[in-house]
């Protein structure tokens, strides 16, 4: 219960404080996105270091060798079990990451404001014509050096099964002729929602990055099964984790 608390108070006060900070990485995305974007990146990533400190969980980095440089935009496509995923996945790329987002997600108080100046984009699933919108929004973000982490289940997942995969999102790696990289997190839904009463607990999850691959330059039959194939590959990592 303490440690939820500390989190929850440490979490409140630092996105308060860094509001100006906000308004100045807003300011400059105007002009030059990307410029806006990388200066953020450091600082949002620090934010997240610090959250998982205060969680006490212990992040074991599997594949980090593949893990692009920070000019390099990519598409990284993995399993969801928490708000967790995020926290931890921006604490490991080289360069600045967006995420594909519930639009639900901009009713939250003040998250929408730090979660835009990474350059995520929100999603609705409800609306096909947007989605169509979003996902071109994000091939043209890819294209200006952004990478993005896409979660096609769609929702935090608890089960033992991957939900269905929406893989939509999978084209903007290939009109941006950027690598997708397939990951798997393990243990990361038992540091806060998997626990009774949500407290925060310490846990040791394993992140894992398989090797990119340029979907772009795959022909059409290549192409459909690898996106098909993504699952089994995910699941197959996951396997492994339990070892």
């Amino acid at each position: 219960m303490l440690r939820l608390i500390i989190a929850f108070l440490w979490a409140a006060l630092a996105m308060i404080f860094s509001l100006p900070a906000h308004w100045h990485w807003k300011h400059i995305a105007k002009k030059d996105p990307m410029k806006a974007w990388r200066k953020a990146h450091p600082y949002v990533r620090g934010f997240f270091r610090k959250l998982l400190f205060i969680a006490g969980t212990k992040i074991e980095v599997r594949g980090k060798e593949n893990l692009p440089a920070a000019d390099q935009a990519a598409l990284f496509v993995g399993n969801h079990r928490s708000y967790f995923d995020i926290i931890i996945l921006q604490t490991l790329t080289n360069g600045p990451i967006g995420f594909v987002a519930k639009k639900e997600f901009l009713s939250y108080p003040l998250l929408p404001l730090y979660t835009a100046d990474i350059g995520s984009i929100f999603l609705d699933r409800e609306n096909v014509r947007e989605s169509l919108k979003t996902i071109n929004d994000g091939t043209e973000r890819m294209k200006l050096g952004l990478s993005l982490g896409l979660f096609p289940e769609g929702t935090r997942n608890h089960g033992d099964q991957l939900l269905p995969f929406k893989p939509g999102g999978y084209r903007m790696a290939e009109k941006s002729d950027s690598p997708l990289i397939v990951m798997a997190l393990t243990n990361v839904g038992k540091i806060f929602e998997e626990n009774k009463c949500h407290f925060l607990r310490r846990r040791h999850v394993i992140i894992e990055f398989d090797k990119p691959v340029y979907p772009s330059q795959l022909s059409k039959e290549e192409r459909k099964a690898f996106y098909d194939g993504i699952p089994a590959r995910i699941q197959e990592m996951l396997d492994t984790h339990k070892n």
